[in-house]
């Protein structure tokens, strides 16, 4: 009975700790580390912008006040509002800075929030900003409303870029040039082919070669003035490194011996610029691919381009996110004027109202009447001559409630020529909604036109030009550009192998070079570049395990059977292998009794003389025998013991 109450508590416990994690989840995912599709904003980046709305009145705001205000929407403390709006006010599109918000080049932190200060950009107002057709909840406490989703009118997401990690999944999205992305819109509301690539605000060059629409990897590099031979100017950084952290890489590079540099030296300001000195004897051609081997002036970036999608996690391609938010713009610029032509024609029929009460003198109707009612029906009977003009809504109560609200200061001062030029003008711009609304794909263009004409003509986002330079380059390999300056070498008295023993040269080898060493019992290893280990005291073979050079090799190895002593050859290539694993090239127990790695090659067999033996030596070419795998068994060379191996 114990026993059953214990399970069952158990099962109780497991199911409340699969919930909570579940929930806990959930929650990290949708609201805290990936972005909405939607708007392309985390939620503590749309609190922050909607708090800006909020407190908008033209001028910049202390950032501590902005943290503060946020606070009513965002329970995860101000430090995280703080650092999200630096982040956010970096990337220059939404946010207008004033005082020092870091450096994106040199990582230099802001300042303290109660010294900078910031307010919403125009651009984002265009872009984000329509109360009217934005969805609001309840804040964490109850006490303020907060937005869903604010209505995006570009794909955010594409052109800030987005990073986070959250339980079981991550996001890495690269950002895009914002004027390359509303012309890749426009194209696609065109029904035309479009094509976009990553755009980084610290330049440099890209490799999107294997970028697979957002969902593959990119080579970053930085940009690099080699026109003085014993100088290099690094001018633009790849993406991802501050000037701190590449030196850092050059620094740690050249105490490695990998490149040899004289100084380093950091002269940022405004534009990157890191000059190296190059040692003497040393010239930027032959470093320039050392630096991109060994420092961060060449990065591989993965990407996965992960977006909430209908409050769910979805990965989608570059393509994908375009072509969702054409329609969307189409859908939220149809919302805009239907809402506005709504408005107007409310707003026309009150006028109508308006003028006809007060032409028409129908307010000298209620000064006779004692309840609320007859006040009412007296209006409305006064409208029945004029119901053709009012048209077919006729005179709500409502209606009625709004003219009773007009004070006699303005009927007093009504203007009819003022009351019927504004009537045209809104009986004007509803036949241009109208319009709208039939070429709806036509006024989506003309929207992108006028937000790419905006980006043009804003200096602060440097007209929207192109940053970063599309390229396609190799990546360096590492062992192509080390030096191979050290020296393997093998004590056959002691057994050691390494480049700090003193016996026979086996190499010249590099740090990055792995090593074969292939024993007399046929057994081999592959290592990594020793400075002093012991292989043995007989050891056939040594050399670099380099899987091109080692499969243009053939191991020929010549042994006996362990039981009959009957002599066998195995050829056999090596083309693979696990680091430190012993591998074996004959059967357990046989005797090797040469090893060779030449393509041609003679050798007689010497038998042990035995009773009627008459033949004692027998000749062989080891390139009569074919070249098998090496799990193969070697061929039978004859049926006799045999003594020893002589070899040309």
């Amino acid at each position: 009975m114990l026993w059953v109450e214990c399970s069952e508590y158990m099962a109780y416990i497991k199911n409340l700790f699969d919930k909570n994690f579940l929930e806990y989840a959930s929650y990290v995912i949708k609201d805290r580390a990936i972005p909405d599709l939607e708007d392309g904003l985390k939620p503590v980046q749309r609190r922050i912008l909607h708090s800006l709305f909020e407190m908008d009145d033209g001028k910049f705001h202390k950032v501590a006040n902005v943290v503060g205000h946020c606070m009513k929407y965002h329970p995860h403390g101000d430090a995280s509002i703080g650092s999200a709006l630096v982040v956010l006010a970096n990337k220059e599109f939404f946010i207008d800075r004033q005082g020092n918000f870091g450096n994106i080049f040199t990582g230099d932190e802001a300042s303290a929030a109660r010294y900078i200060e910031c307010r919403a950009t125009p651009l984002s107002k265009d872009i984000f900003y329509n109360p009217k057709l934005t969805a609001f909840v309840d804040s964490y406490d109850g006490r303020n409303r907060e937005p869903v989703l604010f209505p995006a009118k570009i794909p955010v997401v594409l052109v800030m870029g987005a990073e986070g990690i959250a339980v079981g999944m991550s996001t890495k999205i690269l950002p895009h040039n914002i004027i390359e992305v509303l012309e890749a819109e426009k194209a696609c509301l065109s029904g035309k082919k479009f094509q976009l690539f990553p755009d980084f605000p610290t330049g440099g060059l890209v490799d999107v070669s294997d970028y697979r629409d957002g969902n593959g990897r990119v080579l970053v590099r930085a940009s690099l003035d080699t026109s003085d031979p014993k100088r290099i100017v690094i001018r633009e950084l790849p993406f991802g490194s501050t000037t701190e952290s590449l030196m850092s890489s050059v620094e740690n590079a050249a105490r490695a011996g990998r490149i040899k540099i004289q100084s380093i030296n950091d002269f940022t300001t405004g534009k990157v610029e890191i000059e190296i000195k190059l040692a003497r004897g040393v010239y930027s051609e032959e470093t320039v691919d050392a630096l991109y081997a060994f420092t961060e002036c060449e990065q591989s970036i993965s990407v996965n381009l992960l977006v909430i999608q209908d409050n769910l996690p979805v990965v989608m391609t570059v393509t994908e996110v375009i072509k969702h938010h054409a329609k969307q713009l189409v859908k939220i610029l149809t919302r805009e004027l239907e809402l506005e032509k709504k408005e107007l024609t409310d707003k026309l029929h009150l006028r109508a109202l308006e003028r006809i009460f007060i032409e028409e003198r129908i307010y000298k109707a209620i000064e006779k009447m004692k309840t609320a009612e007859g006040v009412v029906k007296a209006v409305i009977d006064g409208f029945k001559p004029f119901l053709k003009e009012v048209g077919a809504r006729g005179v709500s109560p409502e209606d009625v409630e709004h003219l009773l609200k007009i004070p006699i200061r303005r009927i007093s001062l009504y203007d009819i020529n003022r009351a019927r030029a504004e009537m045209l003008e809104i009986q004007a711009r509803i036949k241009e909604i109208n319009g709208h609304l039939k070429n709806i794909v036509a006024y989506a263009l003309g929207y992108l036109d006028g937000i790419i004409a905006k980006v043009k003509a804003n200096p602060e986002l440097g007209k929207g030009e192109r940053r970063t330079k599309v390229g396609k380059f190799e990546k360096v390999d590492v062992k192509e550009v080390v030096k191979k300056d050290l020296e393997l070498k093998y004590d056959k008295a002691t057994g050691y192998l390494g480049i700090a023993v003193t016996g026979d040269l086996v190499a010249e080898v590099s740090p990055f070079d792995r090593i074969l060493v292939l024993r007399e019992n046929g057994s081999y290893t592959v290592t990594d570049l020793p400075e002093k280990a012991f292989v043995g005291l007989n050891v056939w073979w040594v050399g670099v395990a380099d899987k091109e050079a080692l499969g243009a090799m053939v191991f020929t190895v010549i042994y006996k059977e362990a039981e009959t002593g009957y002599p066998y050859i195995k050829r056999c290539v090596i083309e693979g292998w696990i680091m430190n694993k012993e591998y074996s090239l004959v059967p357990d127990g046989a005797g090797v009794l040469h090893v060779d790695t030449r393509q041609k090659f003679s050798f007689t067999l010497c038998y042990k003389p035995k009773p009627r033996l008459k033949v004692l030596e027998e000749a062989f070419k080891a390139q009569d025998y074919m070249v098998k795998g090496l799990k193969a068994n070697g061929v039978r060379l004859a049926a006799k013991e045999v003594k020893k191996v002589e070899v040309k």
